[in-house]
């Protein structure tokens, strides 16, 4: 079975980024909206055999900061947009500081 999934570390503070929101939409249209686990991750996959087409998930990096104390996150929203083969799966992590963010496609 094929899916999209995520996790999030924090850099700032060394570990996951628990309690960060994430939305994933499908052109243009949302599919899911969870918050990280204690882990940083979600607790299920984001989507189940995705079809085939363009999407793009979204990390609320700035509210996430903001609730840790930190005011003036220059980041308010991550988004990074992918296209997706169907049957195939995407681990779309993201690491991130309040100033500058990396992701990969992941296993």
């Amino acid at each position: 079975m094929s899916k999209i999934s995520t996790h999030a570390l924090d850099l700032t503070r060394g570990r996951p980024a628990a309690g960060l929101g994430v939305r994933l939409l499908h052109q243009g249209k949302l599919l899911t909206e969870i918050t990280t686990n204690a882990d940083g991750r979600s607790e299920a996959p984001l989507a189940l055999d995705p079809a085939t087409g363009d999407y793009q998930i979204e990390f609320s990096v700035g509210p996430y900061y903001r609730q840790l104390g930190i005011d003036s996150p220059f980041l308010e929203t991550v988004p990074i947009a992918f296209r997706v083969t169907a049957g195939e799966s995407y681990h779309i992590p993201l690491s991130f500081t309040p100033w500058a963010y990396s992701t990969y496609r992941g296993s």
